[in-house]
């Protein structure tokens, strides 16, 4: 019999991250997976139209658990993932990045004595965050660690973990690959805002660090403003980042700032071949702005992903300038989702 997979997912940088790797166990005889939704991004432009986008199949089960604080929102997910583990009896637990879903998923595994694998293991940013938290918890309970580049690698053996290690490549990578196309010749987020592809930046503001407070908000805002001042600025607006302006009585308004609801996958990957620049608080934008060529100001004091500033392409937007700019050959040959399921296959 293939092996059972079961995957848990829940926020918009999981989905992508998902999408390659789940249209490759459907490609593959050997394997077969049970998808998860914890519900953590829930409105339908921050889920539903990712999952069509990106042509993941509907969830096998969907919990609808968001809202509250990280305590509450794991704890309902680890009530409501047991059953589900217990009756589906996996031979591995598939889980992604950083999120609350990802360590819910991590821990309810665990607790069960189902393996687990974690892709993006080994990141670290050394820094005391929610995010943080959840990956290196995810990577002590883990089996397996598909790591994204050779740097999580050195994370993973420097705290002891050098069994099951695997440099796969990134699974963003994979994902941008197989839909730049589509989006070009779908999207018509330009036309809508009324913008020319290499006449705007683009922004991305969700993290809690930022959000969570007055002063912090404020001084990345006055930030994306006073760049706004040479280009105009598209912002998506996270709904987190607009209830937290509301909160702390920011103003959006501002004369190079186009403010706009979240978009879709396409959209964004649109917003992202065409813009000259991109600030993002985003983890994964980081990454996508190197793959689509295009220097990213990282809206935080430290980033996991160091190689992209050690390639030139990204800064901390309190940091030193870019260094010259190369190649990231970490990242992989877009087949990182093809490795991993091989690897599942072979040893589940």
């Amino acid at each position: 019999m293939p092996a059972k997979v079961l995957t848990i997912i829940g926020a918009r940088p999981q989905f992508i991250k998902a999408a390659p790797v789940t249209s490759a166990i459907a490609l593959h005889t050997g394997i077969e997976e049970l998808l998860v939704h914890t519900g953590q991004h829930f409105d339908s432009e921050m889920s539903d139209v990712f999952f069509h986008e990106l042509g993941i199949p509907e969830p096998h089960y969907n919990l609808d658990i968001h809202g509250g604080g990280h305590g509450d929102m794991t704890g309902r997910m680890l009530i409501a993932l047991e059953p589900i583990l217990l009756a589906e009896k996996p031979d591995a637990v598939l889980i992604y990045g950083d999120t609350n879903s990802t360590l819910a998923g991590a821990l309810v595994a665990a607790k069960l004595d189902i393996p687990i694998a974690h892709v993006e293991a080994g990141l670290r940013a050394y820094q005391a965050i929610p995010e943080e938290i959840n990956r290196v918890l995810a990577d002590r309970l883990s089996r397996w660690f598909f790591c994204p580049t050779e740097t999580s690698v050195k994370n993973l053996a420097k705290e002891g973990i050098t069994e099951n290690v695997h440099l796969v490549g990134d699974v963003m990578y994979d994902a941008v690959l197989r839909m730049r196309e589509r989006a070009l010749e779908r999207s018509e987020i330009l036309k809508k805002l009324g913008l020319q592809s290499g006449e705007f930046q683009l922004a991305t503001v969700h993290r809690a660090e930022n959000t969570g407070s007055a002063e912090n908000l404020s001084r990345i805002l006055e930030y994306i403003k006073d760049m706004g001042r040479d280009l105009p600025v598209v912002l998506p607006l996270h709904p987190r980042t607009r209830k937290a302006a509301r909160k702390f009585e920011q103003s959006l308004d501002s004369e190079g700032l186009v403010v706009t609801d979240p978009v879709s996958y396409l959209d964004m990957a649109v917003l992202l071949d065409g813009c000259t620049c991109v600030l993002t608080d985003s983890g994964g934008l980081q990454k996508e702005a190197y793959f689509h060529g295009k220097p990213c100001v990282t809206l935080r004091d430290t980033t996991e992903w160091v190689e992209t500033i050690d390639a030139g392409w990204n800064r901390l937007w309190r940091g030193a300038d870019y260094l010259p700019r190369k190649t990231i050959a970490d990242y992989g040959d877009g087949d990182a989702a093809g490795k991993i399921v091989e690897i599942l296959t072979r040893e589940t």
